[in-house]
């Protein structure tokens, strides 16, 4: 596969997890698939967890990636040649810039789902207080992860399923992030290879043969 072809899959490849990192975070900030937790505030704490709003599905994986998708797609799309002709050069190492900056967002978004799922969801306990219990087991270096452990989620009173729901919505956000990694590091790995090795000394360059 040619360096151009390369590009256009991956590019490809990328819109959908971006568009997935999305619709994960904006789905974290309605627990129970109901508005009143984004909106309340329950003694001085915020109903839905500092990983929620720091978006980093939104910004990183999504924002972050679908830019780099769109240049990376657009680099490949008229083939192999347009990749070692002229100005083709430079799109190749513009893709490379863009590929890094996916790379950026993609590890934010995986960093902040990995400490949504370690740090667990906010929610109410049996004593009407709302807190986030599993966090106090993580931070007190506590030898069972709540991940592990599915007795210990009827902690959560309200909302409903809501342990199910932040491990879900935020395990999706990671092997996102992941794919994306993998997918925007091949591409900075297929620019320099575009870049260095890419030429016109060929017989035939862009449908124009040589007599």
């Amino acid at each position: 596969m040619c360096t151009g072809k390369c590009s256009k899959f991956i590019g490809i490849c990328l819109y959908p997890l971006a568009l997935l990192s999305i619709i994960c975070n904006i789905f974290l900030f309605f627990p129970d698939f109901q508005t009143i937790y984004s909106k309340e505030e329950a003694e001085g704490l915020y109903r839905l967890t500092d990983e929620i709003k720091y978006m980093g599905g939104v910004v990183g994986g999504g924002i972050l990636v679908l830019i780099p998708a769109i240049h990376i797609h657009s680099t490949g799309r008229q083939g192999c040649c347009s990749n070692r002709c002229g100005v083709s050069f430079s799109r190749m190492f513009l893709s490379i810039i863009f590929a890094a900056v996916g790379l950026a967002g993609a590890l934010y978004s995986g960093i902040i789902a990995v400490f949504g799922l370690i740090r667990g969801p906010v929610c109410m306990l049996e004593n009407d207080t709302w807190s986030r219990p599993f966090l106090n087991r993580y931070e007190n270096e506590c030898t069972e992860s709540y991940l592990g452990n599915t007795d210990i989620w009827e902690t959560c009173e309200e909302p409903e399923n809501i342990v199910v729901f932040n491990i879900g919505l935020f395990s999706a956000l990671l092997v996102a992030a992941c794919l994306e990694l993998l997918l925007c590091g091949f591409q900075v790995l297929n620019g320099l290879f575009g870049c260095i090795c890419g030429t016109c000394n060929h017989k035939e360059v862009c449908g124009i043969s040589s007599k």
